[in-house]
């Protein structure tokens, strides 16, 4: 069924935006959600209005919520966590576990379905967002360490892992990567050496 937005809706749209969406979808909950309204000529003829007022509302949370943003993007929450020789927990950090604890950290509440991401299964370093308004989705880390262990041997710094990848993605992409820059690939790469030239056989 084609609706329009009438609110921003995180993966799918924008308020203003008709979108083709599953009925069960659009009656069970969009719509029921006040988030949209079906699509007819009436309701789209609303639609630059409503885009226009949405994106003063937007705007302005934008700004309220920007300095919000930057302390998010400060934060780093720690775990203690049971896990096999693999590093697999026995259980997971789930999104209203980090919610709480981002709350507790900042001192304003968090809802869990802001939290994007899957529950957490592995030690380590993690990544994760927190979606504020479509616009601003800052992110933190978490890092989840064994019990008894010293969390710091599971940090690693964002640099490196950037690093890393840099390095890896440049080995097994050489091509691509000179392609980026710019270069010449047949002209960086290394000229074969041509074979010696065999010297003229001596006449008996």
């Amino acid at each position: 069924m084609d609706v329009m937005l009438l609110e921003d809706v995180y993966a799918l749209g924008r308020a203003g935006d008709i979108k083709n969406v599953a009925n069960g979808y659009g009656r069970n909950y969009l719509i029921p959600q006040g988030l949209a309204t079906r699509a007819t000529p009436d309701s789209v003829a609303q639609a630059e209005r409503i885009a226009e007022e949405a994106n003063k509302r937007r705007e302005v949370l934008n700004q309220e919520l920007s300095g919000v943003a930057e302390q998010i993007a400060e934060v780093q929450l720690l775990f203690p966590a049971r896990a096999g020789e693999t590093g697999k927990l026995y259980g997971s950090v789930t999104t209203a576990m980090i919610a709480d604890q981002l709350a507790e950290k900042l001192g304003f509440e968090v809802d869990k379905r802001q939290i994007h991401a899957q529950p957490l299964r592995l030690l380590g370093m993690h990544a994760v967002a927190v979606r504020l308004t479509l616009d601003l989705i800052p992110e933190f880390t978490i890092v989840i360490y064994r019990e008894g262990e010293n969390p710091e041997n599971y940090m690693v710094a964002a640099e490196e892992l950037v690093a890393e990848a840099e390095e890896e993605y440049t080995l097994e992409h050489p091509e691509e990567v000179a392609e980026e820059a710019g270069e010449d690939v047949e002209a960086a790469a290394p000229e074969e050496a041509e074979p010696a030239e065999e010297p003229p056989a001596e006449e008996a």
